[in-house]
């Protein structure tokens, strides 16, 4: 699970404390805060990747099975992370098969997947 997020974000500055509770009940799960400028150059060579738009913060990017289940702005409120978390962690691979291409946005989510080795490559939480 990764939080795209900036350094001059408050609402990212409150909420990182709340994803860092999370990291702590799943030691098997790679968690990773990202801040978007400082990894801009990271992000940005990763071949065949549209650009990354992200107009809220905090910015979402999970992966199941290398899968990404969900990208997007979350509102910042811990019990809301923790529930979708562990939904989408649950997802079996015929569920998650479904999930994944249940909608355009949903397939479209997929584009970011080269993203997952870049992002394991920055400091985790």
């Amino acid at each position: 699970m990764v939080c795209l997020c900036a350094e001059w974000c408050n609402t990212c500055r409150d909420y990182r404390a709340g994803f860092t509770a999370l990291a702590t009940q799943f030691s098997d799960t790679a968690f990773r805060w990202v801040d978007i400028e400082d990894a801009a150059d990271a992000i940005n060579s990763v071949d065949g990747l549209a650009d990354i738009d992200i107009e809220n913060f905090p910015t979402l990017l999970i992966f199941n099975q290398e899968k990404v289940v969900f990208f997007g702005p979350m509102m910042p409120q811990p019990g809301l992370l923790d529930r979708t978390f562990k939904a989408l962690r649950e997802l079996k691979e015929e569920d998650l098969f479904r999930y994944i291409s249940a909608n355009e946005t949903h397939r479209q989510w997929q584009q970011f997947q080269p993203l997952r080795e870049v992002l394991l490559k920055q400091p985790p939480v």
